[in-house]
């Protein structure tokens, strides 16, 4: 009877947690919609003109209705996660950003014969570049019919210093297959007037723009100086970054391979370590201001005995330090393998000059793995002379960002780089194409540039790795 009366009492709660879900729908007032800049926002109606998408007589294609983005529910609510366990509770909502989706559109704002795309890499490889750059020809020539599709070579400065390279769908065949950047890349060289007028020069009005938050930035001063000119030129998005560590969107491209070969560095390491007496591998992999890299190859090695991310500060020496947790775990096990993020441990570091920057503005960071490695070593030699020890360090950060995407990758760019040509057909600019919340939409860049995706160490992916590793908090005694 007792297990009876509890499960009624349990089936009673799940119908007022029902009724409680069903009373907090939000209402329209508190769905907030970021409006995608349009080139009707600054351009005079009658100097614009729209056309039938090309879609539409595409032979490959048989558009119903439900095919083509409607205006009315091309909305994406931020997803809203709340406990409603305790009925007595009257939560009140603030804003809910909505987003609008991605996709094709009825009417185009681009006559395909007219478009002339530039496409552009900036800043550091990451895997799946070359695919980005394959489906926007691809997807430009083969679904819109665009034919003057170019390439411009060694990011930002390549708009005023270098000819545009021609690119066809024939020529980019096999660039998904490859690593690195076809178009090839670098950082600096951003001079707003000169880019600007570049794309005056050659009468782009399609501007796709491959890069960092650094590069998204310059995407913003692109797009702005392109409205105070009032030109008639779509400026898009596609976020880049192998350490995710931009915001909004779920994850950037190529991280899912950085993970799978950052995985099998630690395999590696795990390998060495085991192999020795008092053996330790460390690896050091990228990720300057955000540990998701180091976080994430962690779970999914399960060898790792410590995991160091620049959003949890550590320390070496005392109780609760990462030295007294790896005397312990040789103890033990005999190995360890710890995991570090190359921006963890920077305060720690003794600095012999000022702080240099790179072409990008990006503070140069201190070699971590360098520096762990040899206070490692210190520590055994000062209080365990005579006995073997051994740290086997591997940095693979060329490896990881230097390969081919992986397919679950490859898929991502293909629908990224399609989502940005129905953008920038449709008319929209100054906008970014990503996913959020397992949709694609359209996001304005501004907020793209200035958000930043960083570990929640109180979040429970944080509380996964120290469940399974067992590592120190590091708050001290």
């Amino acid at each position: 009877m007792a297990s009876e009366d509890k499960n009624k009492d349990g089936e009673k709660k799940c119908e007022e947690i029902e009724e409680t879900i069903e009373l907090k729908e939000l209402s329209l007032s508190q769905i907030k919609i970021k409006k995608v800049p349009h080139l009707k926002d600054y351009i005079p109606s009658s100097q614009l003109k729209t056309v039938t998408n090309p879609l539409a007589r595409n032979p490959y294609y048989h558009p119903t209705e439900a095919f083509y983005i409607s205006p009315s529910y091309d909305i994406l609510l931020k997803q809203v996660l709340y406990d409603f366990s305790d009925t007595n509770r009257n939560p009140s909502y603030g804003h809910v950003l909505a987003y609008h989706r991605s996709g094709p559109r009825k009417l185009v704002y681009f006559d395909p014969g007219d478009v002339k795309a530039a496409i552009v890499t900036c800043g550091g490889l990451c895997p799946g570049l070359n695919t980005v750059i394959r489906e926007l020809v691809v997807g430009l020539s083969d679904l819109y019919g665009v034919t003057k599709i170019f390439g411009i070579r060694s990011g930002y400065r390549g708009f005023y210093s270098y000819d545009p390279l021609p690119l066809t769908s024939k020529m980019v065949h096999n660039w998904h297959k490859r690593g690195g950047t076809a178009l090839e890349t670098s950082r600096g060289g951003f001079d707003l007037c000169k880019i600007v007028d570049a794309i005056q020069h050659h009468e782009f009005n399609h501007v796709y723009i491959i890069g960092g938050d650094g590069t998204m930035r310059g995407a913003v001063e692109i797009y702005n100086e392109i409205c105070h000119r009032k030109l008639n030129v779509a400026v898009a998005g596609i976020p880049k970054t192998v350490d995710n560590d931009v915001g909004i969107i779920d994850q950037s491209f190529g991280f899912q391979t950085a993970v799978e070969i950052a995985q099998q560095a630690i395999n590696a390491a795990h390998v060495e370590a085991e192999s020795a007496v008092n053996g330790i591998g460390l690896v050091k992999l990228m990720g300057r201001s955000t540990g998701h890299i180091a976080l994430h190859a962690t779970l999914s090695s399960r060898d790792v005995d410590c995991c160091l991310i620049p959003e949890n500060d550590f320390f070496l020496e005392g109780k609760g330090g990462l030295l007294e947790f790896l005397e312990q775990r040789l103890k033990e096990n005999g190995h360890a393998v710890v995991v570090v993020a190359e921006g963890a441990g920077q305060g720690l570091i003794p600095r012999t000059e000022e702080e240099r920057r790179d072409d990008s503005g990006n503070p140069v960071f201190l070699d971590v793995g360098v520096w762990l490695k040899s206070e490692l070593n210190r520590w055994w030699k000062r209080d365990h002379p005579g006995e073997l020890f051994t740290v086997k360090y591997i940095d693979p950060t060329y490896m990881v960002r230097a390969v081919s995407a992986n397919a679950t990758d490859n898929l991502y760019c293909t629908l990224l780089a399609h989502s940005a040509i129905h953008g920038a057909m449709a008319g929209c600019t100054g906008f970014v194409a990503g996913r959020v919340n397992g949709n694609y939409v359209y996001i304005p860049v501004k907020e793209v540039a200035q958000a930043k995706n960083v570990v929640d160490t109180k979040d429970h992916k944080w509380g996964w790795v120290r469940s399974v590793t067992n590592q120190p908090d590091f708050q001290g005694s």
